[in-house]
């Protein structure tokens, strides 16, 4: 048994890092369900979700996530990591037995004790991996909508939390909110120039 994992979110400036952790069971699964699943930033948004619908059946995925406190206490980096190892415990918690292996996109891994590689650009060479990414990213953009009715003026329902001029704009206009990472610099630089 392989376990996937994956994070989105390590840019944005606002909102949680999600990570998702599946394993798949590829001898049940079509191969036209197979063919959906892709890296999650070459899907759209429909596209995404048509596969997620597709491969529920064959998959068990689940999500670990770092708030907006967490990033700002220990870096992005390291709360991409928190979030992973969450996501790869809450698996764990439901399968019957330990995995062969982890397979964690990009080019390093989560402190844990599994036996892991990690596999650059995974998210599209990697089904299960793919399957996590997807997974979060669902979650994550879903979040972040919802967030957008909370704190219109942002764009967070098309940005996702990213940088974009939109959000720039806002920025400058509207200040940060809570949703906001203090630890990343342009929202510094936006609190510094609040206070002046």
């Amino acid at each position: 048994m392989v376990i996937g994992v994956d994070e989105v979110g390590r840019g944005p400036w606002a909102g949680p890092v999600v990570a998702g952790a599946a394993v798949l069971d590829l001898a049940a699964m079509p191969k036209p369900v197979a063919a959906l699943i892709a890296d999650s930033k070459a899907l759209s948004a429909s596209g995404r979700a048509a596969a997620r619908i597709a491969f529920t059946p064959y998959v068990t995925v689940a999500l670990g996530r770092a708030e907006v406190e967490e990033i700002d206490a220990v870096n992005i980096l390291q709360a991409s990591m928190l979030a992973m190892r969450r996501a790869v415990d809450g698996l764990l918690a439901t399968l019957a037995r330990p995995p062969a292996l982890i397979l964690v996109d990009g080019n390093r891994l989560p402190g844990w004790s599994h036996p892991s590689r990690s596999v650059v650009k995974g998210d599209a060479t990697c089904l299960s991996i793919a399957v996590a990414a997807i997974a979060a990213k669902l979650a994550r953009d879903a979040e972040m909508m919802a967030l957008a009715e909370r704190h219109p003026g942002y764009g967070w329902e098309r940005n996702a939390g990213y940088g974009t001029p939109e959000h720039q704009v806002a920025l400058r206009r509207l200040g940060p909110t809570i949703h906001h990472r203090r630890s990343f610099a342009p929202i510094r630089a936006a609190l510094e120039s609040n206070a002046e």
